[in-house]
């Protein structure tokens, strides 16, 4: 028999900045054992709240999977879109993501027509608008939104743990975004995000069996 310990299956830390996510977020839930925290916005929030969160110890160990809403960076995108990081970027540096092969594998199943992208997804301190997009988009980004690079950063700074960043477009190019909730690419992406709870826990699941 093994200890305690040893059988222990570490959980998984779900982090969102805004309320509306938040709701999002939980009222896709089916059940699974899964902590929704809800940082606050912007970097300096995301990192405090996790950094505060890891410490319990009930989340040692705990995978972390950031999520939310984001800017598109790159023509052709559309609200509702999903956004599967390789890696976050900040002025801090990169932050490799853990399969994120697993999730745009999950996601497809969850979200089935929904267009998933993948690539870098950097973080700024501020709502990026007009020509910014194209000047973060040239440094390689495909995506931006304010807290996934610090939750990321602040996650592994903690101790070695599986991470992921999912983000649903809510704003692109040809789709600039005033406010969520009020027009159709808002409601579209709230949608997208309330059904992407089972396939964070679907990686989570896959990441916990043994490798062939």
């Amino acid at each position: 028999m093994g200890s305690a310990a040893a059988d222990r299956v570490p959980p998984l830390l779900v982090a969102c900045a805004l309320r509306i996510e938040k709701l999002a977020l939980r009222t896709g839930a089916r059940g699974d054992a899964v902590t929704v925290l809800r940082t606050g916005m912007g970097p300096k929030a995301a990192e405090r709240a996790v950094a505060r969160t890891l410490g319990d110890p009930a989340l040692d160990g705990a995978a972390v999977v950031a999520t939310g809403f984001c800017a598109g960076l790159a023509p052709g995108m559309h609200p509702g879109d999903l956004v599967v990081a390789g890696q976050t970027l900040d002025s801090h540096g990169a932050t490799p993501c853990e399969a994120p092969e697993l999730l745009v594998k999950e996601l497809v199943k969850a979200v089935p027509g929904r267009t998933v992208h993948t690539g870098p997804l950097i973080g700024s301190a501020h709502v990026v608008r007009g020509h910014e997009r194209a000047e973060l988009l040239a440094r390689g980004a495909i995506a931006v939104d304010m807290e996934s690079a610090a939750t990321l950063r602040t996650a592994v700074r903690g101790g070695a743990r599986p991470v992921a960043a999912v983000r649903v477009v809510v704003d692109a190019p040809e789709h600039e975004l005033v406010r969520i909730g009020t027009v159709r690419g808002g409601i579209s992406a709230f949608r997208v995000l309330r059904a992407v709870l089972p396939a964070f826990s679907e990686w989570h699941r896959s990441l916990l069996l043994p490798r062939r």
